[in-house]
């Protein structure tokens, strides 16, 4: 049935799979679940697409593309999980617009909300939020015109023709039914989110006497910490912005709706452990901006890489030391540390011999800002704590730091074109590559917002599964990964 599949590139290390419908998807994605391909990682089911995340030392596109045309779709998905009660009070800022909507009265919305049986199709959009398909197919409704900005955890919700809860406070565009007062995200449990693929839910009308289930205790929580005010380590005395644990991130998380997420600069973080004998992929602290200072209560051993932020120690004899970069050097007891802002690049990777002691969440230190995952930013007043596990030796003639882009420089960047490049035109595509783009000050952590001169746009006409679409891109955003461009800093793309 390899003509109802379509294979589009989407990246170095993935391939995207374009389906006819969400059985088809969940059916590919089953059979692969059974009988996985060599070299495959991960896998990202949505509606009509399977993301399939691939080591490309191991195998390639094109072996992986000869082995997923051949899977036979013919035995359609028949996922069982569990089956969870859901109690809900119907209070829903939406609730009479669905109503409206249906041409049903809110009780009637209510009684077959709570007669329907909703299946946990795949996550995505935040941590443990899960879309789920419903067996009364008169619940389709489209999403709200204007999203809010913040939609409180707990919410249900309906959004065309999935139903959805809230795992957090977050912005979101999807009719509000009720609210529900279980947890659907907490990384204290097993399972950090309480809906998988497979299950199948219920839900129950608080008002009409259901009650909240007693679930399991979360797993225990560790009293290890990771950040202290009374623990000996290392001060932080200055932080003029929150600084993040971070390391390799969360790899092959998807299925709980999280992302790999960890450190911007992935060779500066390495490049910090193997300065200092730690393990590569050892938590250090991401600093953006420098403006970080930190006073050792011991004698230890600190490495600095990534952004050229000036690097002094004074000492407690009054004398002031320049510290290199991307190399080991010491502090004693008493010394302070201090990154001012880079001249070159933006963060920096501050890293000690033995590991900071990080409490791990789902295998992983990392601070994921946008799913809100992981350890707290660390602030002024914290201690960090060392793990002093032990190190290996240290390579006195490490290579020289790379040089990374100063403000105001232009900077040519190599774009890989994704599995989108049929939604623009010639015209679109040329306008991508053949400008020069603007870093903003409207960029973050998660993104680079970048700006040129002609907008890109253009009428594009889509050909799917035989059926034509029709999409106006009257304005495009370029969003990049931010690790060493500022504002004031100019990009030109070129494909590679």
């Amino acid at each position: 049935m390899a003509e109802q599949l379509r294979f589009l590139p989407a990246g170095t290390d993935g391939l995207l799979v374009e389906l006819a419908d969400l059985e088809t998807t969940l059916t590919l994605l089953d059979a692969l679940q059974a009988d996985r391909p060599d070299g495959v990682l991960e896998f990202v089911p949505a509606a009509r697409t399977l993301l399939v995340r691939f080591d490309p030392l191991i195998t390639r596109p094109t072996a992986l593309i000869d082995t997923i045309a051949c899977v036979d779709l013919s035995n359609r998905s028949n996922r069982h999980g569990e089956t969870f009660e859901i109690p809900v009070t119907y209070d829903g800022e939406d609730l009479d617009d669905v109503a409206t909507l249906l041409g049903w009265s809110v009780e009637e919305v209510v009684r077959r909300h709570t007669q329907a049986t909703y299946t946990i199709a795949f996550t995505g959009f935040a941590p443990g939020f899960a879309y789920m398909t419903c067996d009364d197919p008169a619940f389709d409704v489209p999403r709200r015109q204007s999203p809010r900005v913040r939609i409180p955890a707990g919410s249900v919700a309906l959004g065309g023709k999935f139903g959805g809860i809230y795992p957090t406070d977050s912005p979101g565009g999807w009719q509000l039914l009720g609210r529900t007062p279980l947890k659907m995200w907490d990384t204290r449990r097993d399972r950090a989110t309480l809906l998988k693929p497979g299950d199948r839910v219920r839900f129950l009308d608080m008002e009409a006497g259901a009650a909240v289930p007693i679930t399991d205790a979360p797993g225990a929580i560790s009293k290890r910490g990771t950040l202290s005010r009374h623990e000996e380590g290392l001060l932080v005395t200055r932080a003029d912005r929150p600084a993040l644990f971070q390391d390799l991130g969360r790899p092959g998380q998807a299925g709980q709706g999280v992302s790999e997420s960890g450190a911007l600069d992935r060779t500066s973080l390495m490049e910090a452990n193997f300065c200092v004998g730690n393990p590569r992929g050892t938590a250090v602290i991401e600093l953006a901006y420098g403006g970080f200072a930190v006073k050792a209560d011991r004698p230890v051993t600190l490495a600095v890489t990534g952004a050229s932020s000036p690097i002094t120690i004074q000492t407690v004899d009054g004398r002031s030391v320049v510290a290199p970069l991307a190399r080991p050097f010491a502090l004693d007891v008493g010394d302070e540390l201090t990154l001012e802002f880079p001249s070159e690049g933006t963060r920096s990777y501050l890293a000690i011999r033995g590991g900071f002691r990080v409490e791990p969440v789902l295998n992983s230190a990392a601070t994921d800002t946008l799913a809100k995952v992981g350890p707290s930013p660390i602030v002024a007043g914290n201690v960090l704590l060392h793990a002093n596990e032990p190190g290996s030796a240290v390579d006195p003639c490490r290579p020289a730091p790379r040089l990374l882009p100063k403000a105001g420089d232009t900077v040519m960047l190599e774009v890989v074109l994704g599995p989108r490049t049929d939604w623009f035109t010639e015209k679109g595509l040329g306008t991508l590559l053949g400008q020069e783009w603007q870093v903003t000050v409207e960029s973050s952590r998660v993104g680079v917002r970048l700006a040129g001169v002609e907008p890109l746009g253009g009428l594009i006409a889509l050909s799917f599964h035989q059926k034509e679409r029709r999409l106006v891109r009257s304005r495009c955003r370029i969003m990049v990964s931010p690790c060493c461009f500022s504002p004031t800093t100019r990009l030109q793309a070129a494909t590679r």
